[in-house]
């Protein structure tokens, strides 16, 4: 009886369903998929190395210019010794001269005083000949005593007659009204463009030669002084 019951038992676990191994596991459901995002992702991507690649190019995009190492009065030209080389961007829409063209500029003068450390730029320059509109070249030639000692191209001065007239003989009316005239203002400001001295300068009693430039206006009063030796020059601020 017992031996029937266990055999009875044993074929009804024997009927269950079967389950599954450990080993078999039920399918994962498949990625959803974002192209826009991976197309975003891709963009960003191009974009950041398209921004490298232009601040790279820009950094490079330098010139080799011309900068000046002493300060270069008006009418002055620039020379081997008061230049050096330096390199600078080419973005900034100044006009640099470049430091290949220096032999060029050479041949041109500074229309104002340029200093020290200035990146010389083609608007600084300009023909030696050339003359503004209204305005005259006159050479006048100075004594001693006449013109400042290390009077040079570009200062600035003003220019006034001088002479003995009030000195002479004659009345005293006549000698006071010499007096006014021989001390009087000729051209409140004038650019010296030349004041270059001759080999024998350095003797006493030389004259200087000096080349001014002044207002048209001024140019018949300050020849007719100059002519009779009555001009003498001071220097003033702005050179």
């Amino acid at each position: 009886m017992k031996i029937q019951e266990r055999t009875g038992a044993g074929a009804g676990r024997s009927a269950a369903p079967a389950q599954p191994s450990v080993g078999d596991r039920l399918p994962s459901p498949p990625r959803e998929r974002k192209p826009a995002l991976a197309a975003l992702a891709v963009l960003l991507i191009l974009v950041g190395a398209l921004g490298a690649t232009m601040l790279v190019l820009r950094a490079g995009d330098r010139v080799e210019a011309i900068q000046l190492t002493a300060d270069v009065k008006a009418g002055e030209s620039i020379t081997e010794d008061n230049i050096k080389s330096v390199m600078v961007n080419d973005d900034s829409g100044a006009h640099f001269v470049a430091w290949s063209q220096r032999a060029g500029l050479m041949k041109l003068q500074a229309k104002s005083t340029l200093y020290k450390g200035t990146v010389v730029v083609g608007e600084m320059f300009a023909d030696k000949s050339a003359v503004e509109e209204g305005k005259v070249t006159v050479g006048v030639s100075l004594k001693e005593g006449q013109y400042p000692k290390g009077l040079d191209s570009g200062d600035n001065v003003a220019v006034y007659r001088v002479g003995n007239k009030a000195a002479g003989g004659g009345d005293q009316d006549g000698a006071s009204g010499s007096a006014g005239a021989a001390n009087s203002l000729l051209v409140e400001r004038a650019v010296v463009e030349d004041a270059t001295a001759s080999s024998g300068d350095s003797f006493s009693g030389t004259n200087l030669p000096v080349t001014l430039t002044v207002d048209a206006d001024d140019a018949a009063a300050l020849t007719q002084a100059a002519s009779a030796g009555e001009v003498a020059v001071v220097l003033i601020p702005g050179n």
